[in-house]
């Protein structure tokens, strides 16, 4: 479906989409696709990412008077300019946002703290599941739903369209999935995760919601089992044929469509609290970075007009992001054994995939980022505009280009160093840092020192990361460090770090209400064979028990 035509949610063709209300893919055999389509499909067939055919350009006039909006308010004026009102309404996709964002535990949403000097930081996590991702997963659990009302309005019993959600966690991706999709009508979310090897915390977050279309499945063997087993799924025509499979993990465009909003959001808080920062000042964001959705969330907020004087990305031990802008090659640097091994085990740390370094933040532990392969396109998208042909040649060579080095990355681990022009664009707008387990435990215990605030040790990464930019760029420059999760969830790292400190007591400082006696509640989950044919068996199963129920109900 090309011609820049996108259909809308009942098939019809309308030209009804500006160029940022359609999507093409990353690899140039996708485009004209609407917002539905790149919401329910996740993937595109030719193996690449959705983006919008063009980035909208706000003018200043227009972004600066939204510096008093709520965040709801602001999320509609940002999530619009995305998504053609022939197939979302005004009211509804108003609607849906409302909804998504009363699940938070403040009016703020994701409120901005000052820290110390010219660094803030960007509380992400007061949301359900108490992790960035609920922000983006809220959003699309709703967006989930309402897509399948429309489709089957007027329909019966098994006439009806019923999604049924597959995914592969680690640990926090499967809670916010989990509390985003629990109890929508015509939705099944199976969420597997590495049996034994998940935190006790984001197990429990999983396994005691009891909704009957939430069904968790801890497999006999390791993540990258549990993946390989969910791309298995998605490759397997037999389910293909009588399921309609959907996908919650960060390659969502409705992920990070959702997230530019808490950039723009957390510069106007910054100007609401700061007398010596004004609108139209530039800001440093600064991004503790695994999967690369969050920080390239801040490149849309950029690229569409707001003032960001550098995007920086923090890394921990598993950095091929920080390799890449230090010498422009991406090269997948797999370690084994006792070279792998780190971390705190009840944090999570041997949830991961395989290669990689065990680290004091797993939630980042990552052997390749599945989001770069967005801002790929874009720089290739640039570099192919030097050569002064038209806008289709340059995008027919910006997925050339992608599928080349995408490419090489899988046949050959790895791609680059990519073209000097190419290097160049990407550090124009970004910068990397890399940060260690020691020095992570380091600064969780330095700032709680310094001004009596607990960090979780992702959110650290980010920390000491601004404080190296605050020195390179001068304290003139204020830095919004985005924290991604509560303290809370990772307790072994956090402990470690603070356990010497006599004014510390973890029950009392950190552990929320909602926490405490959740190891107490009755739990509901199936042990599977790391097989995926068992999994397709259980999935067809226990979707069909579902849809029994619900026929039996209506």
């Amino acid at each position: 479906m090309s011609n820049g035509v996108a259909t809308n949610g009942n098939g019809s063709q309308d030209q009804t989409h500006t160029p940022s209300q359609r999507y093409l893919s990353t690899r140039g055999e996708d485009s004209g696709l609407s917002f539905e389509d790149v919401v329910l499909k996740g993937l595109a067939s030719d193996g690449g990412l959705y983006i919008p055919e063009e980035v909208p350009v706000v003018p200043e006039s227009v972004w600066q008077s939204w510096k008093d909006l709520s965040f709801t308010d602001l999320a509609y004026n940002i999530i619009s300019l995305y998504v053609s009102p022939s197939e979302i309404p005004a009211e509804d996709l108003k609607n849906i946002i409302n909804r998504s964002y009363a699940t938070f535990r403040t009016p703020d949403v994701t409120p901005l703290v000052h820290l110390q000097g010219s660094i803030h930081l960007l509380e992400l996590f007061h949301g359900p599941t108490f992790a960035f991702k609920d922000v983006a997963l809220q959003f699309l659990g709703n967006l989930f739903e309402y897509f399948l009302v429309r489709k089957n309005q007027g329909k019966e019993g098994r006439d009806r369209y019923h999604l049924t959600v597959v995914g592969a966690t680690s640990g926090d991706t499967g809670s916010a999935a989990i509390y985003g999709l629990r109890g929508k009508k015509d939705v099944s979310v199976f969420m597997l995760h590495p049996k034994g090897r998940v935190s006790p915390i984001q197990e429990l977050q999983m396994t005691t919601v009891l909704d009957a279309n939430v069904h968790n499945l801890a497999v006999t063997g390791n993540f990258d089992n549990c993946q390989d087993i969910v791309k298995a799924l998605f490759a397997d025509p037999e389910i293909n044929s009588t399921h309609k499979l959907g996908a919650v993990n960060s390659i969502n465009w409705a992920r990070i469509l959702a997230q530019t909003v808490y950039y723009f959001y957390s510069y106007f808080s910054l100007a609401r609290q700061s007398e010596s920062f004004k609108i139209g000042d530039k800001v440093r964001f600064v991004v503790p970075s695994g999967n690369f959705g969050d920080i390239l969330a801040g490149y849309f907020a950029f690229r569409m007009g707001l003032p960001v004087d550098k995007l920086v990305i923090a890394t921990n031990e598993n950095d091929i992001l920080d390799r890449f802008w230090k010498t422009g090659c991406y090269t997948k640097k797999p370690v084994s054994g006792s070279k792998a091994e780190g971390g705190v085990p009840e944090d999570g740390v041997k949830a991961h995939e395989d290669g990689v370094k065990e680290t004091m933040s797993p939630a980042m532990d990552i052997l390749v980022s599945s989001n770069f392969e967005r801002l790929l396109w874009f720089l290739a998208y640039q570099f192919a505009s030097s050569a002064g042909m038209d806008d289709e040649w340059n995008k027919k060579q910006a997925g050339q280009e992608v599928s080349s080095w995408l490419k090489d990355l899988k046949e050959k681990g790895g791609f680059g160093p990519v073209y000097k022009d190419v290097l160049e664009s990407a550090r124009r707008n970004f910068e990397s840092e890399r940060v260690s387990d020691q020095e992570t435990l380091d600064t969780i215990k330095s700032l709680y020192q310094e001004v009596g605030y607990v960090l979780d040790p992702h959110t650290a990464v980010g920390v000491e990361a601004a404080r190296r930019s605050v020195k390179r760029a001068g304290s003139d420059i204020p830095h919004i460090s985005l924290s991604t999760a509560h303290p809370a969830k990772f307790s072994g790292a956090v402990t470690l770090a603070l356990k010497d400190e006599p004014s510390f007591d973890f029950e009392a400082k950190v552990l929320p209400q909602e926490f405490v006696g959740l190891d107490q509640k009755e739990k509901r989950v199936s042990d599977v064979a790391n097989d995926w044919t068992a999994v397709r068996e259980l999935v067809r199963k226990q979707v069909e028990e579902e849809l029994k129920a619900r026929d039996a109900s209506a």
